[in-house]
């Protein structure tokens, strides 16, 4: 009577997580720090506030599935200016869509795109590995095959799309690629977006661009899909842009996302939504319209983090394989055995980290290529993460 499908679900890292350290106290004597969960801790702006004051009166309505038109135009026009898209080319009514934070709509991806074949066999939904676990509960709840390509460091940290077999192509239906990558901060060039973008309208596949640690980077802003899309003309066939406020702006517990793109992709997502959606309550909704329109607590945002892997960079520099990513807040470090060194530094230092492996999926030899890695959030205020760093470098 219960869905198999529900079996092969791959397990959830914290819950390995709680099973690997819950059992084991902390080092005695040190006050906990956890390193392993990627919420923000920076203060939110406090237009957040004062904007669903204004609005509290709202939460008496239901909400819009398709959000407000604030809302849309404010996203929409974010968009633009972020990514110098030309004028005419996103229209806020068929291109913007939001979303009660960006998981649940990521997940819901595949519902829309995965049919219940392709090329006559199981459809193919493709996701870098490491990955983020949604991608792969999305593609086995659909009824896809999820494939993981490696993204370790032999590749650069992302995926090689091009040199995959016509056979896998042609069956494929899906595609997830974060960029800024969640956990190893690798960006994708424009070049790169492009190619993808043109493998996915050759072989009629949907390419979701998870997008949502655009914001914070220590070099040149990350290019986008859309970016792309403009490059190659405007036409956003086959591509869904996914962002969030959760890192952008400090607000995890606000729950407001969108998704951009294919007018088609769009509006069935929206279809979808009316059955079994979640939106937003309209103080969230003017909420979110303030942040998309305000920049300078983004910018602040993201000298915090500079300032925080400057500090690893001093901390760690020429040991554990560190690199200063590109993008996003994470650092991804070699320590040969990541659950060995979750353990130790729990135990010696009270320093709470994921371990890589629980980031991959293992392949037919039992390669792992998250293995030899622990993922560790900079999350924290400086003193926090100074501390925290101190403890694993001398723990490591």
């Amino acid at each position: 009577m219960l869905n198999p499908r529900l079996a092969l679900l791959p397990d959830y890292p914290f819950e390995r997580l709680r099973g690997l350290l819950d059992p084991l106290p902390p080092a005695a004597g040190l006050e906990p720090i956890a390193m392993s969960l990627g919420e923000p801790q920076h203060p939110y702006p406090v237009l957040v506030g004062e904007v669903l004051q204004a609005n509290a009166h709202l939460y008496g309505k239901y909400p819009p599935v398709a959000g407000t038109p604030e809302f849309r135009a404010a996203v929409a026009d974010w968009l633009q200016r972020r990514y110098d898209l030309p004028e005419g080319m996103l229209e806020a009514e068929r291109h913007v869509a939001p979303c009660a934070g960006t998981r649940e709509a990521l997940f819901r991806s595949a519902f829309i795109s995965v049919p219940p074949e392709k090329a006559g066999q199981q459809p193919a939904v493709l996701m870098p590995n490491p990955f983020y676990q949604c991608y792969a509960g999305a593609a086995v709840a659909a009824g896809a095959e999820p494939v993981y390509l490696p993204a370790d460091r032999e590749h650069g940290f992302l995926p090689d799309f091009t040199g995959l077999p016509e056979a896998l192509l042609a069956r494929t239906a899906l595609v997830y690629l974060c960029s800024p990558a969640n956990p190893q901060g690798t960006v994708a060039g424009l070049d790169y977006l492009s190619e993808l973008i043109g493998l996915a309208r050759r072989f009629d596949f949907t390419v979701v661009f998870d997008e949502c640690y655009a914001e914070i980077y220590t070099g040149a802003p990350p290019p986008g899909a859309l970016e792309a899309c403009a490059a190659a003309g405007g036409a956003m066939d086959n591509v869904l842009v996914f962002h969030s406020l959760s890192k952008r702006s400090n607000v995890p517990g606000l729950r407001s996302g969108f998704l951009a793109g294919d007018a088609e992709l769009i509006r069935l997502h929206l279809r979808l939504t009316e059955y079994g959606g979640n939106p937003s309550p309209l103080p969230v909704y003017a909420t979110a319209t303030a942040l998309w329109q305000e920049e300078s607590h983004v910018a602040a945002n993201r000298a915090l983090y500079a300032e925080k892997f400057d500090l690893a960079e001093r901390a760690l520099s020429n040991r554990f394989g560190f690199y200063r990513p590109d993008g996003g807040f994470f650092l991804w470090l070699d320590v040969g055995d990541s659950e060995a060194a979750a353990r130790e530094l729990w135990t010696r230092a009270a320093v709470r980290v994921l371990p890589g492996a629980y980031l991959a999926a293992s392949g037919a030899g039992g390669d792992n290529p998250g293995a030899r890695y622990i993922r560790v959030a900079l999350v924290h205020d400086a003193a926090t993460t100074a501390e925290a760093l101190d403890r694993i470098t001398s723990t490591l």
